[in-house]
């Protein structure tokens, strides 16, 4: 590989110019494919993004020109690490996922098409594509092909392979061809003239070697461990679908898929089969399926205990002396024969007293809660805290089910004999264990114990006539034990491979290679140590010509350790999940909008990773490539609340962001949102000046070229009257030792100078419920822009002055409240790591967003309820910052206590606004794409108006409709008719270029 490295130059000339697509090899790019989901890294030579199959063709001819390693990639999901390798990572996820058409019962797709998109399509069509591997939201159909996933329906749909129909492929050659079942003894009418050959050879192969096929091929439900090749040939034909899907992108690369559907079932019931014994329930696999149910899962007890941690209602649905767990699944056309199925098995196991408890579920959101425990607490594995964590090694065992019972039993002996604790769940009827030790890939002693567990186990497979893979690939991580499982075949294989891929330029080194390192060999490196990062100085510094050396990593941003750093990036995965699209959840609305994988928020741990191990130099930090990638964070914490392992990527992003800025500077524009303050006190002294601007198309343009604001996005007008003036005239701004229920308002920016009537109204709601308000008039705006643009110092300075003043309201008996989500997530999470005082963490401990104590003061039954009618029908959308702080929806909640009024919950998302983001020039288009959902529900003549708690969410809502958004407490404050000019804001409409 080092001569391609000492022609990448000419490499990426010559790709360049032969395709559409994207041609990436900077460090930067390079280390964010260097993993995937698997505990290996390699990085590769460069990274394709091709447009269309013309663009493969060419990277295939190309690469075989010039002996170039091929790595076909999805989502980057896998946990072998099927998709790594030292060549080309071909991208097809980034821009070949489209669904081509839909055809009765068939659709056909590019390999890029994320399977969770692919369902949503064919659910509106009454449809499902059958096999639902793990991370179904983020894994490719090219992927799901690349390893013939199965997932837990396999009882009902069987796995990959028996659900596609035909492939296009580019073969090693750089061939473009469908292939199907093929006729043996004849051409197919218009066949590909590079078809026969490769027909006609493996034919060959498999007639001479059959009876040897027959042999040593493995005898689990899913016969898969390297190339399928038993049943290959049928009546004249050959299933070149069977061989293709599981074949890792070893012998040819898909570009296109013409899939099987099914009807979606009607009904669906589900049961939970509570056993006091794993062996006991492992005995019990056989009697349930015999039922014949379309799933059967198997959980352990590390499970079961993850799910009553993360769900409040497994409290009560799992007993604590539940040791293990069956959850069966039956669907079909007749509700009531679905009942009886269900009802027959849970009956037949308590009669033999089997199990001691048994839930059944009907209704959709209780079999979406039953699924949970399987969908929702594997990943949570993650979150578990330490050096050890849950390794995918030997995850992808399959035996046959009548042997689950004795090879739990040996698995837990091997368990014992090396020490290693492990969770295991099960699919079990097609007998897929996925087990998962925790160990220390850092810790070379924890690997070597890695790797003599894995031979411990596969011996045991071995015995049992089990598979050592079965949905997840050999990749690196099971490669170097295939021989020993298939014996002889083993060199079936390799002609199998020579035939499709004689330079052997396709995936190399997976499913047939001959490293027998290959599971330790590319471990991903470990963090530096603190120890180590304290080390010599001229180890650490890293001059540039670009700006000041580097600044010691120990020397951060933020009140935070590089140990901590570390820890936060190991966190990270790479599992993919974070490449979500799916509705149900809020997962990186930068993302949605611009799927790549810089984009995605692991992309930001693998770059923090990369940094920490040596792979890129630390003045990457300083570079505005770096830059680029930190930028598509936005700060919304969706991320950190959203992922399995819970990892801190937007403190990650305010680190690497600092870094930048400490040696750069701030762009023009970011400047100017940092310093809205002093655009807004001099707009205040100039008001009527300032709103006439806003108006005028002319100075929206001017301000569009000098300061970056968008000139067609809506704006807030300047009062001439800022609420903290007005708090002084009204005596607001003088505390009060008296009394016990008082609080002190943080009033941020937008309610200062933009909307003092929100602050008025919120003063007035707290005052009529008999609590005290006080408005500390040495206050500064929260900081947010600041914080999310990596201007620490600048926030840093903002927190000190608010920390002090508010610190000083808590010790007064003060409670803090802030009517801006961003204001309160401030105080609650961002002050305290940027501070390292006792006031800041007094201060976050004291703090609430205004809806959020409003609320708990109505649950502790001292809120005031006589709210006169409001005849409406309100569209409330909840904040990300309000999510942030996992408070619920308190303002949706406290407008459901105003009668007559009718509260629709728009979940669409994030509102693409995000905080500043959605102000600049360069990012206004972007999100508008990532708030048209929101913007088109509001569009719905039902709705009134638009509500929220956030002053930037508010700008976006009324950004594409005439209607207002309000401030909940406005709404309060007129449902206690305290403010009847509120009123007037319920049918005025918006301007063109002014927020109402």
């Amino acid at each position: 590989m080092q001569a391609l490295e000492d022609q990448r130059d000419v490499i990426l000339s010559d790709l360049r110019g032969l395709i559409a697509g994207e041609v990436r090899a900077d460090a930067i790019d390079r280390q964010l494919y260097a993993s995937d989901g698997s505990i290996f890294e390699i990085r590769p030579l460069a990274v394709i993004r091709p447009r269309g199959a013309a663009d493969v063709v060419a990277c295939v001819q190309y690469a075989a020109e010039k002996q170039i390693p091929l790595h076909a990639r999805g989502a980057g999901s896998g946990v072998a690490g099927e998709s790594l390798g030292p060549g080309l990572v071909v991208d097809f996820a980034h821009d070949m996922r489209r669904i081509l058409r839909t055809s009765g019962d068939t659709v056909r797709v590019q390999s890029g098409v994320v399977a969770e998109r692919l369902g949503a399509l064919l659910r509106t069509e009454g449809r499902i594509f059958g096999p639902d591997r793990g991370h179904s939201e983020a894994t490719t159909i090219g992927g799901l092909i690349g390893v013939n996933a199965a997932g837990s329906r396999w009882l009902r749909y069987g796995s990959t392979r028996d659900r596609v129909r035909s492939l296009q492929v580019v073969t090693a050659d750089g061939h473009l061809m469908e292939l199907g079942v093929e006729p043996v003894d004849h051409p197919a009418p218009n066949e590909h003239p590079a078809k026969r050959p490769l027909v006609d050879r493996l034919a060959r192969l498999l007639a001479e070697n059959r009876q040897l096929i027959a042999d040593h091929s493995p005898r689990t439900p899913i016969p898969r461990c390297g190339y399928d090749l038993d049943a290959l040939t049928d009546d004249g034909r050959l299933d070149m679908i069977r061989l293709l899907a599981g074949s890792e992108g070893t012998l040819a690369m898909v570009t296109e898929a013409t899939l099987a559907t099914d009807p979606r079932p009607t009904h669906r019931g589900v049961v939970l089969l509570l056993f006091r014994s794993i062996d006991v329930a492992a005995r019990s696999i056989e009697q349930v399926l015999a039922h014949r149910p379309d799933a059967c899962e198997l959980m352990d007890r590390r499970h079961l205990s993850l799910a009553r941690e993360a769900e409040v209602r497994f409290d009560v649905l799992l007993p604590g002396d539940a040791e293990a767990l069956l959850l069966a699944e039956f669907s079909g056309d007749d509700a009531v024969n679905v009942r009886d199925r269900v009802k027959r098995l849970a009956d037949e196991l308590r009669a033999e007293q089997s199990v001691f408890a048994a839930r059944q579920a009907f209704d959709a959101q209780d079999i979406e809660l039953f699924w949970s425990l399987a969908t929702k607490t594997q990943p949570a594995l993650l979150r578990i805290k330490g050096p050890q964590r849950p390794v995918p090694v030997v995850e992808d065992i399959a035996v046959p089910p009548p042997m689950i019972p004795d090879f739990l039993i040996r698995t837990q002996n091997a368990l014992k004999r090396h020490q290693v604790t492990a969770s295991i769940f099960c699919h079990a009827g097609q007998g897929q264990l996925h087990i998962q030790p925790f160990l220390d890939v850092f810790d070379p002693q924890q690997v070597g114990q890695m790797r003599r567990l894995a031979e411990d186990l596969y011996e045991q497979v071995f015995e049992v006539g089990g598979t050592i893979s079965g949905e997840h690939g050999l990749g690196l991580a099971r490669t170097a034990y295939l021989r020993r499982q298939v014996g002889p075949l083993y060199d079936v294989f390799r002609q199998v491979k020579s035939i499709f891929d004689p330079q052997g330029i396709l995936n190399p080194g997976k499913i047939v290679g001959d490293d027998p390192e290959l599971l330790t060999r590319h471990l991903r490196p470990a963090p530096v140590s603190s120890d180590e990062q304290a080390g010599p100085r001229e180890q650490r510094e890293v001059p540039t010509e670009e700006g000041p050396g580097m600044r010691d990593m120990v020397e951060l941003q933020l009140d935070w350790h590089p140990s901590e750093v570390a820890a936060a990036a190991a966190d990270c995965t790479r599992c993919g999940a974070c490449r979500t699209q799916a509705p149900d959840t809020r997962m990186c609305p930068i993302f949605r909008i611009y799927p790549a994988e810089e984009a995605s928020p692991r992309a930001k741990a693998n770059l923090i990773s990369g940094l920490l191990t040596g792979r890129l130099p630390l003045s990457e930090l300083t570079r505005d490539k770096f830059k680029q990638v930190a930028d598509l964070c936005v700060h919304c914490h969706m991320c950190r609340l959203e992922c399995p392992a819970r990892v801190d990527i937007p403190r990650l992003m305010r680190e690497s962001k600092g870094a930048y800025v400490a040696a750069n500077g701030l762009a023009i524009s970011e400047w100017v949102f940092t310093r809205l303050e002093l655009i807004d006190r001099v707009g205040s002294l100039l008001s009527p000046m300032s709103n006439w601007a806003l108006r005028n198309r002319f100075m929206r343009w001017l301000g569009e070229k000098t300061l970056g604001i968008a000139q067609g996005r809506k704006l807030p007008r300047i009062t001439s009257q800022p609420f903290l003036r007005r708090a002084t005239r009204r005596r607001l701004t003088r505390p009060s030792r008296r009394g016990e229920n008082k609080v002190a308002y943080f009033v941020d920016l937008y309610a200062n100078y933009h909307d003092p009537q929100l602050a008025e109204a919120l003063v007035a709601v707290l005052e009529h419920n008999g609590i005290e308000v006080y408005v500390p008039p040495v206050q500064r705006p929260a900081g947010m822009p600041s914080i999310a643009s990596g201007a620490l110092d600048h926030a840093r300075r903002l927190a000190r002055r608010n920390t002090s003043t508010l610190a000083e309201a808590v010790r007064q008996g003060y409670h803090i409240v802030a009517t801006e989500p961003a204001a309160a997530l401030c105080l609650a999470r961002e002050y305290p790591q940027l501070l390292d005082d006792d006031d800041a963490r007094l201060v976050a401990q004291n703090s609430s967003e205004a809806c959020a104590f409003l609320w708990r003061l109505h649950r502790s039954g001292k809120l005031r309820l006589d709210f006169k009618p409001l005849h409406l029908t309100v569209g409330y959308h909840r904040p990300c910052h309000l999510a942030a702080l996992e408070v619920g929806c308190p303002g949706r909640n406290l407008l459901g206590l105003i009668p007559a009024t009718r509260v629709q919950h728009i979940e669409e998302g994030c509102s693409g606004m995000a905080g500043t983001f959605g102000l600049g020039r360069r990012n206004y288009r972007r999100s508008l794409r990532a708030g048209w959902k929101l913007i088109s529900r509001l569009r719905d003549p039902d709705i009134q108006l638009g509500t929220t708690e956030c002053s930037t969410c508010k700008i976006q809502m009324e950004q594409g409709t005439v209607k207002p958004t309000i401030h909940p407490i406005k709404l309060l404050a007129l449902a206690y008719d305290l403010m009847p000019e509120i009123h007037f804001l319920l049918t005025t409409p918006g301007e063109e270029l002014i927020v109402t």
